[in-house]
């Protein structure tokens, strides 16, 4: 059994455009595969998550970085106000 290799299909991460384009090779007439539809749907599927997933890590890192931010204010006016400024 052979296994299906790309040779751009792992460079870099991938995108939810790059999985929705995704094709697989047809199989030869005769030969077992898989249904074309069933394959892309899966792939509209997993393009439609990984978009969820980059979004919501999007909205983790914006919130992370107003977090520290919010820190680093409070620690400057408590520095200051310690030391009577």
């Amino acid at each position: 059994m052979t296994v299906y290799r790309s040779r751009n299909a792992l460079r870099g991460p991938l995108t939810p455009d790059q999985v929705a384009a995704f094709a697989l090779p047809s199989t030869r007439l005769g030969r077992r595969g898989y249904q074309v539809d069933h394959v892309d749907a899966l792939l509209h599927r997993l393009a439609y998550e990984l978009g969820e997933r980059s979004r919501q890590l999007a909205e983790v890192r914006a919130e992370n970085r107003r977090i520290k931010n919010a820190l680093r204010s409070w620690q400057s006016t408590e520095a200051a106000r310690r030391l009577g400024y």
